[in-house]
Order: structure tokens, then C-alpha cells, then sequence
């Protein structure tokens, strides 16, 4: 993660440190800077293999990729950082894994948001993981509930897909590092006509936690985040106000 330390003026705000889902890179956030209305500090994780950082290789591990960049997170977020934690399906288990790991390097993590997934303990029976390329590409689209345009571009599809691949390997072999739960709230997030997550799946976070938790649904499908940037948000500030 490439991002500068904290600015001054800025030391005083929560971060609201956000973590990409499967294929997905620190841009998708970018818009919710304007969107937080300066309620945050928004800032994207930068992982391997996508944008800036195309040139480096992906992980495979949801584990190893939060060790690997803890200590970059926490050098970028500065000593005594206030941070609210967010992440979507392949996000939400990766941030799960960043929340135990930043509460060791002097950042604070405030509350746990996790958006479109079952509980850490949940695998995933259907998967995507070794099929050929057509047949990868129909499944992640039917779990996504969309297919990404610049797939359909030969070029961008060849940069895409590697990634990708490695995004759904390491999400479909995820088991936790630790079986222990974490002591900051969380609340999770589900579109309502997800089907790739039930409502019984992204309730099972309650199990995750040793705070309090809380459980809020959108319209929408498993990518309903996608045009709900703002109720997301929103949503973020009621469970960040509940908990002071």
C-alpha cells in the first residue's frame, strides 16, 4: 500500500480504510471520498497486481496477503490512527483478517463492516476455482450477478483475468488464521436478492465478534454496493454514532 502518512489536519478523523472485492481495485472507492461528505478520511487498499501496482504478482492467500500489507496499512494510516474497517465478499474476509492484525500496531480499529458475505468459518460450496476460462468467467458472473465490460476487450482481458483467478482462489480456500473472534462491533451488510450470500449466512459475523453487532440489508443483489454508495455510507455512520 502506497498511500502517505496521515496529514495533520487529518489526524483528528477515523479512516475509513476500505478493502476491494474479488477483480476489483482501489478506484472503486475513489468516488466515495466525495460521497463521505468529509465524515472520513476514505482510504482504498492497494493490493498487488491491479493499478499502481499491476506490475506485482497477486496473492493466493487470504492470510498471507493481510500479513504481507499490514505493516504498510498501519505505516500510511500513522501511529494512534482511528479507523473503520470495510470490505465486500472477498474484502469483508480480508478486512476480518486486517481488523485482528492492525489492533497489534497501534491503530485503533472502531468497528468491523463487512458486506456481502457468510460468517469466516463459512466456505463456499459452489465454486470457480480450475475451471477453463469461458466457463471461469460464466460462474464469477453469475455469483457477481454481472459481467464487467472490459472483459469483453481482449486486451483488458488479459490483464484482467489473472487476478481475477487468483482473487477467487484465495476467496474460495480462505479458512481464518486465527479461530478467534474479534473484540470490535461489526455489522453486516447483504443486498437482499443476493444469491450468492443468504441472510442466515451474513448473520453468522455475529459469531465473529465479542462486541456488539449489527445486521442491515439493501435492495439489490450481491452487488447492490454499486449503486448504493451512499445508503452504505450512511448505514456506517448510524452503527459508528450507535457505539459512542
Amino acid at each position: 500500500m502506497k498511500e502517505p502518512g496521515i496529514l495533520p489536519e487529518h489526524r483528528d478523523r477515523i479512516t475509513l480504510l476500505c478493502v476491494p472485492f474479488a477483480g476489483a481495485g482501489a478506484s472503486f472507492f475513489h468516488p466515495w471520498r466525495a460521497l463521505s461528505a468529509d465524515r472520513w478520511r476514505v482510504v482504498p487498499v492497494e493490493l498487488p497486481g491491479r493499478e499502481r501496482r499491476i506490475l506485482e504478482t497477486p496473492y493466493r492467500n487470504v492470510v498471507e496477503a493481510a500479513k504481507n500489507e499490514v505493516d504498510d496499512i498501519a505505516a500510511s494510516l500513522g501511529e494512534g490512527a482511528r479507523i473503520v474497517l470495510f470490505g465486500h465478499s472477498l474484502g469483508a474476509v480480508l478486512a476480518y483478517e486486517l481488523a485482528h492484525l492492525l489492533s497489534t500496531r497501534d491503530v485503533h480499529v472502531e468497528r468491523l463492516v463487512v458486506s456481502g458475505s457468510p460468517g469466516p468459518w463459512t466456505q463456499r460450496e459452489r465454486r470457480a476455482t480450475g475451471l477453463p476460462d469461458e466457463e471461469f468467467l460464466t460462474r464469477v458472473e453469475e455469483f457477481a450477478g454481472f459481467r464487467h465490460d472490459a472483459l469483453d476487450h481482449p486486451e483488458m482481458r488479459e490483464l484482467i483475468l489473472p487476478v481475477l483467478r487468483a482473487d477467487c482462489e484465495m476467496h474460495e480456500n480462505y479458512v481464518p488464521g486465527t479461530d478467534e473472534p474479534v473484540s470490535v462491533p461489526i455489522c453486516s451488510l447483504r443486498g437482499r436478492s443476493d444469491g450468492l450470500v443468504s441472510a442466515k449466512q451474513a448473520q453468522e459475523w455475529r459469531r465473529a465478534t465479542t462486541g456488539e453487532f449489527g445486521y442491515t440489508e439493501f435492495p439489490g443483489d450481491h452487488m447492490y454496493l454499486v449503486d448504493r454508495a451512499g445508503d452504505v455510507l450512511d448505514v456506517i455512520e448510524a452503527e459508528s454514532a450507535r457505539g459512542r
